[in-house]
């Protein structure tokens, strides 16, 4: 990467049924560099997921809660529409997308300059940890310090200058407001619900002089439980790091002439972050509508 570089990321908030191969064509169309993909496809949406392992541009994905509803938990397994006994799909899932899983793990991108290390795969957030026998049983991994420890294990095998973190939840660090990037906006009301394995490996990242010009994640919606007059924080700077929650949702709208589907823009200049947009794309591929989400202040309250 020359100091004169520019590279476009689009970034894919919570998806939940909304992508199709038009997707694919539109994400094209944009002219992206790479495209991130911050998990939650469906209740273990095989065929969402098999649709975006065709996309012809590179790209890396977290998987969600929603992408294990029918196998992390017990009630999960109970309502589940098949037969764990002759079906896996979280493994589907797994087997479709290969080495663009990052989830405890990480994926070169030599051509951009950048690392894309995964935070914890199948995350639902906040400081207690939950699902355990599946974590145990998929990963090895037996609380919080041994998920920090995976994660910090995928930033040293890095092979880039710069590490890109993507997860579907944010780390804790955030704010405590219910209206914060990762705030419980739920009762009981406030706290932070970011996930502290992410926030530790983040940490550790920086005291290895890696530079990390962006954290990426979903799962926090942007539209609030506990009140209408403003959305959620969408972007929190620290340093020279940017924090960007994707997760607007639905990311596909009706506006009575056309269907629009939206996706974050992320330009990096000579490895920094310098403009961060929320896109609205029409039918033709074309950007629609645009709302600045950095360095520009947020106040637009946008499509909801």
């Amino acid at each position: 990467m020359t100091p004169s570089t520019s590279l476009k990321l689009a970034i894919v908030g919570d998806v939940h049924d909304q992508w199709s191969a038009a997707d694919n064509a539109a994400v094209v169309a944009l002219g992206v560099d790479l495209v991130l993909f911050v998990g939650d496809f469906g209740n273990e949406a095989v065929d969402v997921v098999r649709c975006v392992s065709e996309l012809s541009v590179p790209y890396a994905v977290i998987l969600g809660n929603h992408d294990a509803w029918y196998t992390a938990s017990a009630w999960g397994r109970k309502k589940a529409p098949y037969n764990h006994a002759l079906e896996d799909r979280v493994q589907e899932q797994l087997t479709l997308l290969g080495d663009a899983h990052v989830g405890y793990g990480v994926r070169d991108f030599p051509a951009l300059n950048l690392s894309v290390v995964g935070g914890r795969p199948f995350s639902w957030g906040g400081d207690h940890w939950l699902n355990p026998e599946f974590y145990q049983e998929r990963y090895g991994i037996d609380g919080f310090a041994a998920s920090s420890r995976a994660i910090c294990a995928a930033v040293e095998r890095a092979q880039c200058d710069r590490i890109i973190f993507l997860a579907h939840n944010g780390p804790t660090g955030l704010g405590n407001q219910p209206e914060s990037i990762c705030g419980r906006d739920w009762k009981p009301i406030g706290s932070d619900f970011g996930d502290p394995d992410l926030a530790a490996a983040i940490a550790f990242a920086r005291t290895q002089g890696k530079p990390i010009p962006l954290v990426t994640f979903g799962h926090m919606h942007h539209t609030l439980r506990h009140r209408r007059d403003r959305l959620r924080d969408i972007t929190q700077t620290e340093a020279e790091t940017l924090y960007l929650n994707a997760a607007r949702v639905p990311r596909i709208i009706n506006t009575g002439q056309e269907q629009q589907r939206n996706f974050s823009l992320v330009t990096l200049t000579a490895g920094q972050v310098t403009a961060a947009d929320l896109v609205w794309v029409d039918e033709q591929a074309q950007i629609h509508h645009q709302e600045p989400l950095y360095p520009t202040p947020q106040t637009v309250q946008g499509l909801l």
